[in-house]
């Protein structure tokens, strides 16, 4: 009873403090800490020990595997030179660094177990890191970069601190070393890949959400052992995996399964990883009572403390700048500085930095100073750098992803869909078909795409689109429909199964409505123009960007029929006609384009400059 109220205790806390940290606007896993280490020092609160095999083999596989699903393949190959110079070139250059610091820091700590200690603090915690990012809105390319280097950091780190604790118990050589290091890298991808595609086999046979979210949980563990027991790089097997499932997922999962993996796994991550940062702050209290046990005085220990912790955040930034000279100095591109000084400064320590220090044998030199150490690394990055990023990121005005700008290249992909979608139907279309049946398909595929253009441009304050009307109305009835089974079941006039079938189809619409449908507003950027990814045609290239609207005052259709409830305007770049969008009941630019045949239209919206050719459905 005693060990569930604790767990209970736990995750009441991670909760409410999490929950406080996101009205307040603070960093979660620093208020995490703070709480913790304030909850120590309680008379009665018991003395927690955070296990390393714990954290290292029951908590990091899921959070890695957690973390690998969600991240784009596609985005992490692009991304490989940048993310292998961090997350294995700067940490041996970490590892070494702020070995030799410790070295001559902390008296008595052999260089074995000096660069033990680097090890444990190079690799940065991207939870920690990734949460500020999307907080105060880096560019999305820093923001890859953090995540791909901590799936592999924890990886080359973990290595680094295997070999120098061979290195305390004996003499190991430069080839050992290397050895060693492809061994793990080696086998890690090789049990990653077939763990991989075996589970990928199963899952796409498991179409139930239960059953696939069974595998789901399994694999994780079954890459991290299976790499480790021939001594290869369990973190490496356990990213390959999450990567490689993650990127196939959309093929072998239904829609069904998809949603349940989506919600379990944010579920666990979120749990797991915030658990962790207050137990964290929980062993404080137990930390310093072995480090009063030493020989060495305040003044010695806050002084070797604040020393690694200085080489921790200077070897970051040494090392971004040094490749960032080195490459312009070899005529090769290199990344603006402001993003190079975020990338540096984003180097906050986590979860597998204090469960990595107490893998050091009981018996290493000055252990509890190590461990204090590590502590203080973890505790001031999260505070020094987590605190300040937001600041930074404001200071060097780095732009933030543009709502806007998702919002086009949404509804650009949806269009594209929707056309490939009608054009199957075409072909599908059988004799036998009748034409209501067409008629709804393709009105809920018009639908759905218009929707997301509704979502592009500025309409007056008291105007609400059809798909906002739609969503309006239709949560209302829902509402109703709800009471109506509820009230069913209270009377017991429908059996169980069947109240739970169609609660279940209500709660699929429902969650379709909840999707986000706020209107964008101004970009503040500029001109809204069109995605990088955008196709150009021959149409696109010719046309201009402006010509003279026949009318400022809206639809020029509209208006010569008395009306003026259109939701976009467009601008036809040939003859300047003034028309309303396809979400408007004239749908005047489509009636324009089909009588003149004029190919490119722009949107007539304040802030936009996209233009869009009716004749290839492409926008530029």
């Amino acid at each position: 009873m005693e060990i569930a109220l604790e767990i209970i205790g736990l995750v009441v806390a991670v909760l409410t403090v999490t929950f406080l940290a996101k009205v307040l606007n603070l960093s979660a896993p620093l208020c995490l800490i703070v709480v913790g280490v304030a909850v120590s020092f309680i008379p009665g609160v018991p003395d927690y020990a955070l296990n390393p095999d714990v954290v290292l083999i029951g908590l990091l596989p899921p959070l890695l595997y957690a973390t690998a699903i969600r991240t784009s393949l596609v985005d992490f190959r692009a991304n490989r030179g940048p993310i292998g110079l961090l997350s294995v070139g700067l940490v041996v250059f970490t590892t070494l660094g702020v070995g030799v610091v410790a070295w001559l820091a902390i008296p008595g700590v052999p260089l074995a177990a000096a660069f033990a200690l680097g090890a444990v603090v190079a690799p940065p915690d991207a939870v920690a890191a990734t949460a500020v990012a999307r907080r105060v809105g880096l560019p999305r390319t820093i923001v890859r970069v953090l995540e791909g280097e901590s799936l592999v950091n924890d990886a080359a780190a973990l290595v680094a601190l295997r070999t120098a604790i061979a290195a305390m118990a004996g003499a190991v050589t430069f080839w050992q070393v290397g050895g060693n290091f492809l061994l793990a890298a080696g086998a890690g991808v090789l049990l990653g890949l077939i763990v991989g595609y075996v589970a990928g086999f199963l899952r796409t046979r498991l179409q139930d959400p239960v059953f696939d979210t069974g595998v789901s949980l399994v694999v994780p563990y079954a890459a991290y052992v299976a790499a480790e027991a021939v001594h290869g790089s369990g973190v490496l097997a356990v990213v390959i995996a999450g990567l490689m499932l993650g990127h196939r997922e959309p093929r072998m999962l239904n829609g069904a399964a998809r949603i349940a993996s989506t919600v379990n796994w944010q579920t666990i991550q979120f749990l797991l990883e915030n658990v962790v940062f207050l137990l964290i702050g929980l062993q404080l209290r137990r930390i310093l009572t072995e480090v009063g046990e030493t020989d060495l005085s305040l003044g010695t220990l806050a002084l070797a403390c604040g020393l690694v912790l200085a080489a921790t955040i200077l070897t970051r930034v040494l090392w971004m700048v040094g490749i960032t000279l080195l490459r312009k100095a070899f005529g090769r591109k290199a990344w603006r500085w402001r993003y190079s000084a975020v990338t540096a400064w984003a180097g906050m320590r986590g979860v597998v930095t204090l469960a990595a220090v107490f893998v050091l044998p009981e018996n290493t030199p000055q252990r509890p100073v190590l461990v204090l150490a590590a502590f203080v690394v973890v505790a001031g990055t999260l505070l020094l750098q987590g605190g300040s990023l937001p600041w930074l990121v404001r200071k060097l005005k780095l732009p933030a992803p543009d709502p806007a700008q998702d919002a086009l290249q949404e509804a650009v992909l949806l269009q594209a869909m929707t056309t490939a979608a009608l054009d199957r139907l075409e072909r599908e279309t059988r004799p036998e078909d009748t034409p209501e049946v067409l008629d709804r398909l393709r009105t809920r595929l018009n639908n759905r795409v218009n929707a997301a253009w509704e979502t592009l441009g500025r309409p007056d304050d008291d105007l609400e689109t059809p798909s906002f009307a739609y969503r309006r109305l239709r949560r209302a009835m829902l509402e109703s429909e709800m009471d109506t089974l509820l009230d069913a079941r209270d009377r017991k006039a429908a059996d169980d199964i069947v109240l739970r079938r169609v609660l279940d189809m209500l709660a699929i619409e429902e969650s379709m409505l909840d999707r986000s449908t706020q209107l964008v507003t101004d970009p503040g950027n500029g001109w809204l123009k069109a995605p990088s990814t955008a196709q150009v045609c021959k149409h696109l290239k010719s046309a201009p960007y402006h010509v003279p609207p026949g009318s400022e005052a809206g639809c020029e259709d509209c208006l010569a029929e008395g009306t003026t409830n259109w939701v976009h305007l467009r601008l036809c770049l040939t003859c300047g006609h003034v028309a309303c969008c396809d979400s408007s009941p004239g749908q005047h630019a489509t009636a324009h384009f089909r009588d003149s045949q004029h190919p490119v239209m722009r949107s007539f919206e304040p802030g936009e400059k996209w233009r869009w050719c009716f004749i290839h459905a492409t926008v530029g």
